[in-house]
């Protein structure tokens, strides 16, 4: 992958993240790559993440589109989407623009509101993370009918449905006791959020499936919410549908760990385990 032009996206109202982006600009011209502030266009090779995994996820559906691969580099707090940690980032860079560089290809959620007759009521909206509806604060349970293509699933009594990615397994979903899913993995992972009945465990779909989901009985302050912002507010007769999108995520893989390093990182698997090598005597059995 030849790296010729690339994007900086900064996080927002943070003077501290606009000056390393600043300084980024600047190491990249000296390699002889152009290099643009808050610009996502066509035709760019790489789109660099300054911030935490907030700043990907707005970008995320716009970068999938045009195709361009993204690399987050973590200036916020938690970091499962922008992988590398700040004091790695010009190692990790360099690599990049040596074509030592693995990409992955995240699955998107393409979610859209209609209406009884099927007819869009809003513009498609694009998750890379989950598409979530959920009660009012101070409202009672929802109830909640759920198909996967025209295969009724359930009526969740509940105070909300996840409609998860396996990126997204590791956020609200795994909040809500839903399970980890590899990221390689393409798959919809549907996960109530606390069930009035705890027999309501979290379904594992596959990628082609369509979820639809929909109110059993009127709600008031039914909130719609995509990668964590409010598109809608779900009324009687409407549907949410779900599905895969067209167009993945191309995310640039951290060089210097893998998934699970970041998973025990991140979720303080095992606390100071730095990780096992497979035994040798193991390794020809894997390979037969």
């Amino acid at each position: 992958m030849k790296i010729r032009r690339v994007g900086i996206i900064i996080r927002k109202d943070s003077p501290t993240v606009r000056q390393v982006g600043l300084k980024l600009a600047e190491w990249f011209g000296q390699r002889g790559v152009q290099a643009a502030l808050d610009q996502i266009e066509p035709g760019m090779d790489m789109l660099t993440i300054l911030g935490g995994d907030g700043t990907l996820l707005h970008v995320a559906d716009q970068a999938a589109r045009l195709e361009i691969p993204v690399i987050g580099i973590n200036l916020g707090n938690l970091g499962f989407l922008t992988e590398v940690a700040a004091e790695e980032m010009h190692p990790a860079l360099e690599e990049v623009l040596a074509g030592r560089v693995q990409i992955e290809e995240r699955m998107m959620l393409r979610t859209q509101l209609v209406d009884s007759c099927g007819t869009p009521l809003d513009r498609p909206r694009f998750a890379l993370n989950e598409a979530v509806i959920l009660k009012g604060s101070t409202e009672p349970l929802l109830r909640l009918c759920c198909w996967a293509d025209e295969d009724y699933v359930a009526t969740y009594k509940a105070d909300g449905l996840i409609i998860s990615t396996p990126t997204g397994s590791t956020a609200y979903n795994l909040s809500a006791g839903g399970p980890i899913a590899h990221s390689g993995l393409h798959a919809i992972l549907l996960t109530p959020i606390c069930p009035f009945m705890l027999e309501s465990r979290p379904v594992l779909l596959p990628p082609q499936a369509k979820v639809t989901a929909r109110l059993a009985q009127p709600a008031e302050r039914v909130k719609v919410m995509v990668d964590g912002v409010l598109t809608a507010v779900l009324q009687d007769g409407q549907f949410l549908t779900a599905e895969a999108a067209t167009k993945p995520l191309r995310l640039i893989s951290s060089p210097h760990k893998g998934y699970f390093a970041i998973l025990r990182s991140k979720l303080n698997w095992a606390s100071c385990d730095c990780g096992q090598p497979l035994p040798e005597a193991a390794a020809p059995r894997l390979l037969r």
